[in-house]
């Protein structure tokens, strides 16, 4: 067994741990990162992502006319989080505090470390409530240039820059399967050295043991993400209120995000909370060209898509695409049915459509101005176009009866009704031409194109499904998509890990998933969007700060 002493032990390499580690380069503290995946996974879920982050009363808003302001955004957080335990006294702090973050320094200091917003504002979970209900009021998505690696790159380059100092020292293939006490306090971490594996990122890597070894420490910081990867655990913790879990579901994480570190702290007194709130997605698509297994992507709907049950029925108000991901979500559950549909056009799919992840916006990624510029062009992005054409959850059509057939080859014999999907493209159809619609989805998309970044590139002009211009037809067969867990290891404001009766565990510290994004679960019941990356920065930089300042 190798034995060694520290400063300070990371547990997982991903964003908010990266984070902590940074503000503990900087104030010149020793830290080692023990991290189970090899090299090639550096960043973790971070590197997936679409860069998207949650700010307050930006430039970027102001430039496009959004009028934001704290107090608007408080409306709304505390709106969709709901919050209504007693448990929920640290998310509650936690959540306040971040909202001053979002609305103050968070921008300033990302741009200071070199990150750069594209400055069009997304509008994500629009809601359609009342105003002290679920939703975002105004547009609060913005886009980090480089999506999810470029919200990495400062962290890495720090990361890079202690290693050569002498200050870090990184450890993949470290597997922590205990934490290690003494008199009450956390003094380390003992686990199983795991075989080289040269798996590319994201794909799943080898579990062979050849070694074990034990690391102390004064302090320990658990970073170590959710349960989104580790489907048997997702379905034990799944809340009564969301219904009974899919059968089938895919996945929006790697599979080694498996929650093992929950169980482990718990184990030495962490309190985990709020582990029934979760965040999963009702527009996953099977991957055409998958890392992970059950790989899935998330698609990023503007408004206009028809959504229909698997049986071809309408959802009701205000269950429109990208208005209330767990709303959606319990309502489909009561169908009886693991799938829903999308109906839509050419027109729809070209101007509305993006799909998460970093590799599926090669232009955002890669900070590409000329394949940029192709977003406005005719034709849907390459990345879109190219699941259309090979993804096995795609059907395309010239005409309404074919799509139906088509739809109804890729559903459970005698599930879609042929006759309801057509009554509901023929009703929506009607109401396209009266300015006075009844129809709140179309009010909602009219409502969307007066804000200039939707009408500029999300949200195209209401037309008829069925006019041969706007076509082809398109069906999108959609799936449930595990992603985030919003409870975890209940933690004060420095992120010190607390036990059942609220006291602080010597030595031990959270943030980033494990911790809910902060306190044992920030969001409450719902996010804003835009929030997951921005709590592991929350998290990871007030854990990294309060341990700097104790060594």
């Amino acid at each position: 067994m190798s034995s060694n002493s520290t400063g300070a032990i990371i547990v997982g390499a991903g964003l908010a741990g990266l984070v902590a580690a940074s503000e503990l380069i900087g104030a010149g503290r020793h830290v080692t990162i023990v991290e189970q995946e090899p090299a090639a996974s550096l960043g973790g879920q971070a590197w997936w992502s679409f860069g998207g982050l949650f700010l307050v009363d930006s430039p970027e808003q102001r430039r496009l006319g959004v009028h934001d302001s704290p107090e608007l955004a408080r409306q709304d957080w505390f709106g969709s989080a709901g919050f209504d335990r007693e448990e929920d006294a640290w998310p509650r702090r936690w959540a306040e505090a971040y909202l001053d973050f979002a609305a103050g320094e968070k921008r300033a200091w990302l741009h200071s470390l070199g990150v750069r917003f594209f400055p069009v504002v997304g509008w994500a979970e629009r809601g359609g409530y009342t105003a002290n209900g679920h939703g975002n009021s105004v547009p609060r998505f913005h886009i980090v240039w480089g999506t999810g690696p470029g919200v990495l790159a400062p962290f890495v380059r720090i990361l890079h820059e202690g290693i050569a100092r002498g200050l870090v020292t990184m450890l993949h293939r470290h597997r922590v399967d205990e934490l290690v006490t003494r008199d009450g306090s956390v003094v380390g971490v003992r686990g199983a050295i795991l075989a080289d594996d040269d798996a590319v990122r994201g794909s799943s890597s080898s579990r062979d043991v050849v070694g074990d070894f034990e690391l102390e420490a004064e302090a320990v910081i658990v970073t170590s993400g959710g349960i989104g990867g580790n489907h048997d655990l997702v379905r034990t913790n799944w809340p009564e209120r969301l219904g009974t879990p899919p059968a089938t579901m895919l996945s929006g994480v790697p599979a080694h995000v498996d929650g093992r570190m929950l169980a482990i702290s718990e184990n030495v007194g962490a309190h985990l909370i709020n582990g029934d709130r979760m965040w999963h997605y009702t527009e996953g698509i099977t991957n055409w060209d998958p890392v992970w297994p059950s790989h899935g992507i998330r698609i990023l709907p503007g408004p206009s898509s028809l959504w229909l049950d698997a049986t071809g029925r309408r959802l009701p108000v205000p269950l429109f695409p990208g208005f209330d991901t767990l709303g959606t979500l319990e309502y489909l559950r009561t169908t009886g049915y693991d799938h829903s549909w999308f109906v839509l056009t050419q027109n729809i799919i070209e101007k509305e459509f993006a799909l998460s992840g970093s590799e599926q916006n090669p232009d955002l990624t890669g900070k590409d101005l000329r394949l940029l510029a192709k977003r406005v062009a005719p034709g849907a992005p390459g990345p879109v176009e190219a699941f259309k054409k090979r993804g096995v959850d795609f059907a395309v059509a010239a005409t309404l009866p074919e799509l139906i057939e088509s739809m109804q080859r890729l559903s459970p014999t005698g599930v879609l009704d042929a006759g309801l999907v057509e009554s509901e493209v023929l009703a929506r159809d009607r109401e396209v031409a009266n300015n006075f619609t009844k129809d709140a989805q179309l009010t909602a998309i009219r409502g969307a194109r007066r804000y200039r970044g939707d009408k500029l590139i999300r949200v195209t002009s209401p037309h008829r499904l069925l006019d041969p211009k706007a076509g082809p037809l398109i069906a999108v067969r959609l799936h449930t998509l595990t992603r985030k867990s919003l409870g975890g290891i209940e933690t004060n404001l420095l992120g010190q890990a607390l036990d059942a009766q609220g006291r602080a565990i010597a030595g031990l510290y959270a943030a980033g998933e494990a911790s809910g994004f902060g306190g044992g679960g920030m969001h409450g019941y719902r996010s804003l969007e835009g929030t997951f990356l921005g709590g592991c920065l929350f998290s990871g930089r007030a854990a990294g700060r309060a341990v700097a300042s104790q060594l």
